[in-house]
């Protein structure tokens, strides 16, 4: 199932939403995104993306400004110390999630290239999520 932008879920920041859905959605087979938590008041925008039915990263839509991403436990001190935009997750156990921080990512110094070092943890971490987490 893949949610369509209607405008619904859309945020000034949509087209970064979007971006980043468009990578979730890309990384492989067997992506899923899900709206899963729309009971909950405080969770009713809360994108969900899954492989293989499990939760690797979700972002409010309505406040893009922390994406959350499952982490493997030994690499998230190093990614922590590597990239000042990374810290805890939102609502979720921070020995297995990192947050990546956004706001902080746009207020930087150097925006540009903190921009750049975002995308590259995302990166980095999804690759190492997808290689050794989800391997089959």
């Amino acid at each position: 199932m893949n949610i369509e932008d209607d405008g619904e879920h859309q945020s000034s920041d949509g087209e970064h939403q979007s971006s980043y859905r468009e990578y979730c959605l890309s990384l492989g087979d067997g992506i899923e995104e899900k709206l899963p938590f729309q009971k909950f008041k405080s969770g009713e925008g809360v994108l969900v993306f899954y492989v293989s039915g499990h939760m690797f990263s979700f972002f409010d839509c309505n406040d893009f400004s922390i994406i959350s991403l499952k982490c493997q436990p030994e690499r998230i001190e190093d990614l922590k110390a590597q990239y000042d935009c990374i810290g805890n997750p939102y609502n979720e156990s921070p020995k297995h999630w990192i947050g990546i921080n956004l706001d902080e990512v746009n207020t930087g110094k150097n925006s540009v290239t903190a921009k750049c070092e975002t995308l590259e943890a995302i990166r980095v971490t999804a690759d190492c999520l997808f290689r050794r987490t989800f391997a089959a």
